[in-house]
């Protein structure tokens, strides 16, 4: 039988090759201050590089902020300025030279911002060490030692949603093909849709409609941002991981809907972020069955992505319904040729880069 997987997928106006893409993983690596501030840089062209030779048929880049103060390092991606597009540009150009399709994840990390690179301990950084005062929907800090952000006002949240929609603008001039909304891992918009970080008694809090109301509006705002024909897919974590309380499976699905209708082409289904110390249960495919319920209830295409490391398993996923397509992170970090890997396991003729072609006996 045909692979599912290896399967073309069409979204709008553009058709990917197969459904094995690459998640979008933050590299940390980006200059922090200076003319250079937030570009990619030849770290980010030759990882995104690879890892579109080895096949992934998406490749979607790391969280980038959508204005300077929404990273969540000092060392993160942004396009919160055109001086950014030529070198976002460099990454789209590599990635299209290898056969792949770029995406672009915008985001904002709201109360996780200003915070130091995992390596260094990921703890906040203060403003006399080169970071910045955080906002997040309400006065509610992250974690204990986290700083306590304030909570922003009706016309700085008009002000996020342009920012995302200006990013977008920025992306399309890059060249990306497809643009992903960062609404999941208890970055800003997330924190606007969790009781447990949103305790505001205006528009944009309370009731279910009124906390997601910012996803909506960036949502909306960055559809009318791009053209038609470019897909728009939204990031969500499926559950805070404190069911019943805390954001849930149940409201994933009515968001879901409601996102719909905005024109999301696909949700990228994940989970957790936004509570620290929550207990995740964890082993093969743990979060696949949010995806699944989002695509058979909400009735949108979605990604799976998590502990997804074995191509029969990855096969499973799609030829059964779970997911549309599947999104690897760690796997690609360790082995970029995971796809080509997964394509020969199940006897799918994936094509090696010619450069490598005399390697092909080796996968």
């Amino acid at each position: 039988m045909p692979s599912a997987l290896f399967s073309p997928l069409t979204l709008r106006g553009t058709t990917f090759a197969h459904r094995v893409w690459m998640a979008p993983m933050c590299q940390y690596s980006a200059a922090a201050d200076g003319p250079d501030a937030g570009a990619p840089n030849d770290w980010h062209v030759q990882h995104y590089g690879a890892r579109a030779a080895g096949g992934a048929a998406l490749v979607i880049v790391e969280a980038t902020a959508v204005v300077a103060k929404g990273r969540i390092t000092p060392f993160d991606l942004g396009i919160w300025d055109d001086a950014q597009v030529a070198a976002h540009r460099r990454v789209v150009d590599l990635v299209h030279a290898q056969g792949a399709h770029a995406g672009l994840q915008l985001a904002h990390a709201g109360r996780k911002a200003s915070t130091d690179a995992p390596w260094n301990g990921g703890g906040p950084v203060g403003v006399d060490a080169g970071g910045w005062p955080v906002v997040a929907p309400s006065a509610v800090p992250f974690s204990d030692g986290h700083p306590t952000p304030s909570a922003l006002t009706t016309d700085q949240v008009a002000g996020v949603v342009e920012a995302f929609a200006a990013a977008a603008r920025r992306a399309v001039t890059a060249g990306y093909d497809v643009v992903e909304v960062h609404a999941a891992h208890g970055y800003l918009l997330h924190q606007f849709c969790s009781p447990d970080s949103n305790v505001r008694d205006d528009a944009y809090g309370g009731s279910f409609e009124n906390r997601t109301r910012l996803v909506r509006e960036v949502t909306s705002a960055v559809r009318a941002a791009v053209p038609d024909d470019m897909p728009v897919l939204v990031r969500v974590s499926a559950t805070d991981w404190v069911e019943p309380a805390g954001w849930t499976a149940d409201d994933t699905v009515r968001l879901a809907r409601d996102l719909a209708p905005l024109g999301v082409d696909m949700v990228h289904v994940s989970t957790g972020g936004n509570l620290p110390r929550v207990d995740i249960p964890g082993g093969p495919g743990y979060q696949v069955p949010y995806a699944a319920r989002v695509r058979a209830e909400a009735g949108v295409p979605t990604i799976a992505v998590g502990a997804i490391t074995d191509p029969e398993q990855a096969e499973q996923v799609v030829a059964d319904g779970s997911a549309d397509a599947v999104a690897l992170a760690r796997p690609l970090l360790v082995d970029p040729f995971w796809p080509h890997r997964a394509a020969r396991a199940l006897g799918v003729d994936l094509p090696l880069p010619r450069q490598y072609a005399r390697a092909g006996s080796l996968l």
